[in-house]
């Protein structure tokens, strides 16, 4: 792999720290990449399923996820993890996306992780191909292509340090803070950096100097390479190996932090975990000797570097190595930007056309096109486009629960309120609000109950166990009037559709075995029309691909009713302008339809 990230690398990002996903968004939005690098966000302890961030002028929707798991599935390109748990969890949650076998980089930003963990992390991560960037880091970056988190600081610093866009050094560094720095000095005595990573200032780090140097040897954009050590850990000593045996052969421009070290009379630790010499091999000054002695180019001091960095630079351009860089167009992030208050996912009137779902209205809208009302609902509830005979089946619904005379509590209301002169909307209104648990609600209850059942692998015997100890009769069971001997013909109807067009009824077949034992008992407890919409609805959404926890919120958040409520809108406007056209006056309830039962009020 000569290359960490590219312009179309997209992360996930663990824990919602929106000042650093922030960030990355100005910083996509500034180079011009096509999508932003953030494809999602793990909030394990978040209640909403997206969460609103600024690209540019406008805003974009990240969705949240309680897993990564779950995150993952949802994006299988998304293949780095941005870690940003605490040191806690951050140990589970790498081990988490190293045995998920999609992520190829992993970074940990915690610090603190115990050394034991953290070695075991870091050998499974290896052994499954993953690099890790960290414990304790900022990151890295690739200008112009994909930049983890805060690295870089604030856009004006990433344009003046030119990291947005590639220049010719591979930069590696253990600190996150000394990354920034070396990169602005980079920018000014050089033409910026190709690629970065600060590995982390912990003990015990998944990549190391070498992974990161041999692999920048191998990617083209790098021409030369600076590499910051610091005092303590010999992982200096490998990367002097790797140029004495030829696997490097780019320049390095190198440097170990910490010869101060060698005046003090006890060991001193600097900053970082890692950074105590535990023998003579392991102070800076040592380091920095044996460094030069390979070949690689080591200032004087630290101050000497900038020097060097030009020094070799100039070199390299003299003898066309490195060529001179075009500065590419960015775009501007606003000073001031303002959230929006709603959001519509479904439907947008700007433009010469409106949209359903990204339909133009006239392509659904025309009869050449061959879309009906199903195909509107489809796009405007599920923003799907369903096959025809899911389409077929919403029509059948709708066209089957619109009217069922007016003696049913909706329709009467909405029949008294137009009596009363009142208008379309405002008696319509009025039917609408009957609806509930009792009137029209057990197409949801009948969804509900009779999935739990299936899905819990119930016999008939045990559900009818299950509901009786619930103390609820079973929604979707049972007619007044029709039986086994008087069928309702639009059950008959529906059943007979579904076995003509569904892939499968798994549900209606577990509904009618209920229904068979149900019948046995009392001849009217068939499977009715509110429960064989409820049921073929499910075995519908099953049918299509959509998941069990996906089906589950349709049925929670009400959809189910709201086929009923589009369908009996219609009967109840037909009532309603019935009423209208015959001039009906204001109806009074009879005198003897009531019982009255006044008593004498107590006196107190």
């Amino acid at each position: 792999m000569s290359a960490l990230f590219t312009k179309d690398t997209q992360a996930i990002f663990w824990n919602n720290n929106k000042s650093a996903i922030q960030r990355m968004l100005d910083y996509d939005y500034v180079i011009n990449r096509e999508k932003p690098s953030v494809a999602a966000i793990v909030a394990p302890t978040a209640d909403s399923k997206f969460d609103k961030f600024f690209y540019g002028p406008d805003e974009i929707m990240i969705p949240l996820y309680k897993n990564t798991a779950e995150a993952a599935k949802a994006f299988p390109n998304a293949d780095v993890l941005l870690n940003f748990a605490s040191f806690r969890t951050a140990y589970d949650v790498t081990m988490e996306a190293v045995k998920l076998k999609q992520f190829k980089t992993v970074m940990v930003t915690a610090e603190g992780i115990p050394e034991r963990l953290a070695r075991k992390m870091n050998v499974d991560a290896r052994n499954s191909g993953v690099t890790v960037i960290g414990p304790a880091t900022v990151g890295g970056i690739a200008p112009g292509a994909f930049k983890i988190a805060n690295v870089g600081g604030t856009i004006e610093n990433i344009i003046n340090s030119k990291l947005h866009r590639a220049g010719s050094c591979g930069l590696v560094t253990r600190s996150g803070g000394l990354f920034n720095e070396l990169s602005n000095i980079i920018a000014i005595n050089a033409d910026g950096i190709a690629e970065g990573v600060a590995i982390g200032g912990d003990r015990f780090v998944g990549s190391v100097f070498i992974d990161n140097l041999l692999r920048m040897e191998q990617n083209p954009q790098v021409k030369y390479m600076v590499l910051l050590g610091e005092v303590g850990g010999t992982e200096e000593y490998k990367v002097i190996e790797a140029v004495k045996n030829g696997q490097i052969k780019k320049p390095i421009i190198a440097w170990c932090i910490g010869t101060i070290a060698e005046h003090f009379s006890t060991g001193v630790q600097f900053g970082h975990a890692g950074a105590s010499a535990n023998a003579d091999a392991e102070t800076a000054v040592y380091k920095n000797k044996a460094m030069a002695e390979a070949g690689i180019f080591v200032p004087t001091s630290f101050n000497d570097l900038p020097n060097k960095i030009n020094e070799v630079y100039n070199d390299l351009k003299s003898k066309g190595v490195i060529s001179e860089i075009a500065e590419p167009e960015l775009r501007t992030v606003p000073k001031t930007r303002r959230s929006k208050n709603f959001i519509c996912t479904i439907s947008d009137d700007r433009g010469d056309e409106a949209t359903y779902a990204g339909y133009p209205i006239s392509s659904v809208a025309t009869p050449e096109t061959g879309m009906g009302i199903g195909d509107v609902i489809s796009l405007l509830w599920f923003k799907k486009r369903y096959p025809k005979w899911a389409t077929d089946f919403i029509e059948t619904v709708i066209k089957t629960v619109a009217d069922h005379g007016p003696a049913v509590s909706g329709a009467h209301n909405a029949k008294v309120t137009a009596r009363a002169g009142k208008s379309v909307v405002e008696s319509l209104v009025t039917g609408l609000l009957t609806i509930g648990p009792r009137f029209g609600g057990a197409i949801d209850g009948a969804a509900q109950y009779f999935k739990h059942a299936h899905d819990h692998n119930m016999t008939p015997a045990e559900f009818l166990d299950y509901m009786k100890k619930e103390g609820v009769p079973i929604p979707g069971i049972g007619h007044r009037i029709k039986s086994l001997r008087n069928p309702d013909l639009r059950v008959e109807g529906l059943k007979k559709f579904a076995n003509q067009y569904f892939p499968a009824t798994p549900l209606l077949d577990y509904a009618l075995t209920v229904e068979q034992l149900t019948t046995s008992k009392k001849d009217n407890l068939i499977l009715n029309v509110d429960g064989t919409i409820g049921i073929l609805m499910v075995d519908m959404w099953r049918a299509l691909g959509y998941s069990e926890t996906e089906i589950d919120e349709f049925v929670n958040s009400g959809t189910l009713n709201a086929f009923f409520i589009a369908g009996r809108t219609i009967g109840f406007i037909g009532h309603v302008l019935d009423e209208k056209r015959l001039a009906m006056p204001m109806y009074r309830h009879p005198f003897d339809d009531i019982l009255y039962d006044v008593q004498m009020a107590d006196e107190i």
